[in-house]
């Protein structure tokens, strides 16, 4: 099933980052740090199937040479900033369609690549890649580090795109905050759509929210790879359990606002039968033989409510 999935947070330098390191990682690749002379070294990485730098198509050529230099472009990006707090760049995360096959996935990431380039005269670096083995063999997705200035023949001019002034933004006429993050979600969602038309396929993906689309359902947690990568080691993730206990609370929140149960009675209800299943499934295959075992889980079954059977169905939508 095709996910809409975009995200897009700065770089900054207060929270320690750099728009070298971040380049560096995601296009795989050996760079230093002028500013810093820290070297950055992500060349071992093998699931980078495709990089590239886009500028404005009044770039291309001589005038944006400078540009397509990933140390140079980068470097400059910290240069351009004094501050200690600076954002130093921007990134867009995109989900690439693995219903789509490669060449339609890098077409349509580099369309919407430079889509950005216009739209805000920015130089966007593109990054594609590839599922990791002990990840999702779905999750094909492209980064879209972008510069937070306008880039220009001689360098880096002002502020752009989201990171302009609100003001600046407002007399320009573009969409400000928000609104500009919810129209280029709305783009991406398009750009999907139509790849997926060209491609001869029925399925599409929408940018909207459960609730806009009118769908009475709570949206399941992503849980960040690294807790997902513990999981699948067989350790346990406290980040993980949190993010699905507060999903189980919303749910039945739902339930009982749906059925006019009492909360406190769904959620006890839910807390014992998720407590009895956790400690089923921590015992020692060798103490219990499977006739038994499968006895008990159908007693358990038996005496679970209708209400904790449905917040169970929904519950695993996370082991997928």
């Amino acid at each position: 099933m095709a996910i809409c999935h975009f995200d897009t947070k700065s770089i900054s330098r207060g929270a320690g980052r750099s728009a070298i390191a971040a380049a560096a990682y995601r296009a795989g690749e050996r760079l230093r740090d002028e500013r810093t002379g820290k070297l950055h070294n992500y060349s071992r990485r093998e699931d980078v199937t495709h990089k590239e730098i886009l500028l404005p198509s009044h770039l291309r050529g001589a005038d944006g040479a400078w540009a397509t230099d990933r140390a140079n472009l980068w470097n400059a990006a910290e240069r351009a900033e004094r501050q200690r707090n600076s954002r130093v760049a921007r990134e867009y995360q995109v989900a690439l369609p693995a219903e789509l096959d490669a060449e339609r996935r890098l077409q349509l990431a580099r369309t919407f690549a430079q889509e950005l380039a216009e739209r805000h005269n920015v130089a966007v670096d593109l990054a594609v890649h590839a599922p990791r083995p002990e990840g999702d063999p779905r999750n094909y997705h492209a980064h879209l580090l972008v510069t937070t200035r306008q880039v220009t023949a001689a360098g880096l001019g002002a502020k752009a795109g989201l990171d302009m002034n609100s003001d600046e933004q407002r007399r320009r006429g573009p969409p400000v905050g928000i609104a500009e993050i919810k129209a280029l979600r709305e783009r991406w969602a398009v750009l999907n759509n139509e790849a997926f038309a060209a491609a001869g396929l029925a399925v599409r993906i929408d940018h909207r929210s459960l609730r806009a689309q009118g769908i009475e359902r709570e949206p399941t947690p992503r849980i960040p790879f690294s807790a997902f990568r513990m999981e699948r080691r067989g350790q346990y993730s406290p980040i993980a359990q949190k993010l699905r206990e507060r999903y189980r609370e919303r749910v039945q929140a739902r339930l009982a606002r749906s059925q006019g149960m009492d909360l406190e009675t769904v959620r006890r209800q839910a807390r014992e039968a998720w407590l009895k299943l956790r400690a089923e499934a921590a015992t020692p295959a060798g103490q219990q033989t499977s006739a038994a075992a499968e006895q008990q889980r159908s007693a358990a079954v038996q005496q679970r409510s209708g209400a904790a059977l449905e917040r169970d169905a929904a519950d695993q939508d996370l082991s997928l």
